[in-house]
């Protein structure tokens, strides 16, 4: 399985040699080194690899998180599942992925701060007609008071409240192009989140 640790910095059109054209995604990619390896018989009891990325200064990290990584301050660990073959210390960068892999891209979406159930939902609203004034946008009646609802409001009811931040995948992606030597990868479609955006990349 091949995986890297990657940020969002914007969106290109790429021509193939076909001529097509596909929109497509540049992703910054930094080298990661292997902080740990976790096996089925150890005490973990999975299977995975655990990464560091970047550069942080160790004065803003815990004493546990520095000790876990020798004393090197990393801006970003991850982990992947069942994952073999690496050793405590090995650098992964782009060069690991080819043009034509297929992958998938998880990250924390953007965030929309306070949003209505239009927006949030779908909410189709309220008639534009027959004299509504304020209630265009409103989620109507959310069901609280008697009857099977017992007199609250469900647990999972659909209402107003903060959108986005989600942890999304996006799945069946292509690599368009990869250069390994600015780390630079360019994916087919959009990818979760803003510029900057911490991203993992793994293979399908």
């Amino acid at each position: 399985m091949k995986f890297i640790l990657a940020t969002k910095e914007n969106m290109i059109r790429v021509f193939a040699d076909d001529g097509r054209a596909y929109a497509g995604t540049v992703l910054n990619v930094q080298p990661v080194t292997v902080t740990q390896v976790k096996s089925e018989e150890g005490a973990d009891g999975y299977a995975a690899v655990q990464v560091g990325m970047g550069t942080r200064k160790t004065k803003n990290i815990s004493k546990a998180v520095l000790g876990h990584t020798a004393g090197k301050g990393y801006e970003a660990i991850r982990e992947f599942r069942d994952a073999a073959g690496l050793e405590v210390g090995a650098s992964i960068d782009a060069s690991t992925f080819a043009v034509g892999d297929t992958v998938q891209v998880s990250g924390l979406s953007k965030g929309k701060g306070f949003s209505g159930v239009v927006k949030r939902h779908g909410f189709h609203g309220g008639p534009r007609s027959h004299g509504q004034k304020h209630t265009e946008r409103s989620p109507g009646s959310i069901g609280g008071s008697g009857g099977r609802a017992g007199g609250r409001v469900v647990k999972g009811k659909k209402m107003a409240g903060r959108m986005g931040t989600d942890r999304v995948t996006v799945t069946n992606l292509r690599i368009l192009a990869v250069d390994a030597k600015e780390g630079k990868l360019v994916i087919s479609g959009a990818v979760p989140g803003r510029r900057g955006t911490l991203l993992e990349v793994v293979s399908a």
